[in-house]
């Protein structure tokens, strides 16, 4: 849809003015009932796209993804626009500077029409446990988008916007592109800068792209990649690189691993049915396929409720009601009248924080406390290194390793909400590319009729540190084949 558009726009067939005009009317006649944004950015959209228009009147060259319309989570700071993170907490905080993927995307041209919604501070896998409303999926509005990046899933999936930017801890790219039926990938850890993006977990954040079609990934993954002065945890990998250029539709002579221990007995057979649908047709493509072993693998889910709450409960200590954001000073509740340092602490998270957000930060505070981090923190950490010692050993016998992305389809709205821990397993699939650092992508593999609907199903590819073209590629081919059936 990316190149197409652009075609448009060089040809004057459209202008950008008019294609962001058209995307904002597309929020205004659709979003009322989908609920991907939280903002709107109108003004600042077309006078972007203004600019595009007076580049190609002067007969400049543009971007591919110049004057193309997009969506950003809100926990990614868009200078002078509001930064919410999906929490009560930081209802009325302005972000003061561009985080340095939106910096790469204004200086392409990009249009930015809005921040979407997400699960509060990226903790939950439904977009239900944000502050300010429940995103519907536009598959069937009775269901999730899934999570944390539900907003930006949605507003893709609904047309809404072309393109879209979410972060992914534990899967919470590639799990929304599942339930909405897109491309989502998370990048290998260190690819794109994190400066800018409002902390969840650092050691398992990625900032990542979700599209309409793998081409469309790969363009705004290429203008985002890239080393960072600012994050010193990027990587000399990536800049510049044209990661569309390697998309040739052809993967005769790769390898992709199958993991026993993703394909267990307890697989939904119709979840199972479809990955075995897309085994075959990687084969068609002229692929080899391997069964493999990812024997620490059974421990990911658990190792991630350690690590994961253990960062939150440190990254989220910042919000406390006297540096930026909301501040609750209940002097009703002292026996002074007045409230102390420590009573202004606690009001404001208290108020500010959601039960998600709060179970979590609990968590992590008891894992790292005296008596047991040694017990649960530490012993997490070591499972994490025989986690990525798997991932090595793999990649030694193949190129690539497949999955389905969730154990199921979208589920409807409250379905998991009074039992966390069937909420946390929705990430079964995908939380060891984070543990491990893998680039990983979700692609449309197939559907599950339920209830009168096809409800899309992802399949995964996960890859070698910093070997995103070979995943693009390979989702690509798949997706072309798919196309020609």
């Amino acid at each position: 849809m990316i190149r197409d558009l652009h075609n448009q726009l060089v040809a004057g067939e459209v202008t950008a003015t008019k294609l962001a005009e058209q995307y904002l009317r597309a929020i205004e006649e659709k979003d009322g009932d989908i609920g991907a944004y939280l903002t709107t950015l109108r003004t600042q959209a077309l006078e972007a796209a203004s600019l595009v228009d007076a580049r190609l009147a002067r007969g400049e060259s543009i971007d591919l993804l110049a004057g193309i319309p997009g969506a950003i989570k809100d926990n990614i700071c868009v200078a002078g626009v509001r930064a919410t993170a999906g929490s009560k907490i930081l209802d009325n905080y302005i972000a003061p500077y561009d985080a340095t993927v939106i910096e790469k995307l204004k200086a392409r041209g990009a249009v930015i029409v809005g921040k979407t919604n997400m699960d509060e501070f990226a903790m939950g896998s439904s977009t239900e446990s944000s502050a300010y409303r429940k995103t519907k999926n536009p598959v069937d509005t009775e269901r999730v988008p899934g999570g944390s990046s539900g907003g930006s899933a949605a507003a893709v999936a609904a047309g809404e916007a072309v393109w879209s930017l979410g972060s992914d801890t534990g899967g919470s790219i590639r799990q929304p592109a599942s339930f909405c039926g897109l491309v989502g990938l998370k990048p290998t850890y260190g690819r794109v800068s994190r400066f800018g993006l409002i902390a969840m977990a650092s050691s398992l954040d990625q900032i990542g792209p979700f599209g309409t079609s793998v081409e469309d990934v790969a363009i705004v993954f290429s203008r985002i990649a890239g080393s960072d002065a600012h994050d010193a945890t990027t990587a000399e990998s990536g800049n510049g690189k044209p990661f569309e250029d390697y998309l040739t539709g052809d993967i005769r002579g790769l390898s992709i691993g199958v993991p026993k221990e993703y394909f267990s007995d307890t697989l939904d057979p119709r979840v199972r049915a479809a990955a075995d649908q897309a085994i075959e047709r990687f084969k068609e493509l002229g692929a080899t396929i391997k069964e493999i072993s990812l024997p620490h693998s059974i421990y990911a889910l658990a190792v991630y409720y350690i690590l994961m709450p253990s960062e939150v409960s440190s990254n989220l200590a910042r919000f406390d009601g006297i540096k930026y954001g909301l501040r609750v000073n209940d002097a009703e509740d002292s026996m002074a009248g007045t409230s102390t340092l420590l009573e202004t602490y606690l009001d404001t998270r208290r108020v500010g924080f959601g039960a998600e957000v709060k179970r979590r930060v609990m968590l992590g505070t008891y894992a790292l406390s005296a008596g047991y981090y040694d017990a649960y923190y530490k012993k997490a950490q070591k499972v994490r290194a025989l986690i990525r010692q798997d991932f090595e050993a793999a990649f030694e016998d193949v190129d690539l390793i497949f999955s389905p992305t969730t154990p199921e389809p979208a589920f409807r709205f409250g379905e998991k909400g009074d039992d966390p821990l069937k909420m946390y397993l929705s990430d079964i699939y995908t939380v060891t590319a984070n543990l491990a650092g893998v680039p990983a992508i979700s692609f449309p593999m197939g559907t599950i009729a339920e209830d009168g609907k096809e409800l899309p199903l992802g399949g995964q590819l996960m890859g070698r540190w910093f070997d995103e073209e070979t995943v693009l590629r390979a989702a690509d081919a798949f997706e072309k084949q798919t196309a020609k059936k």
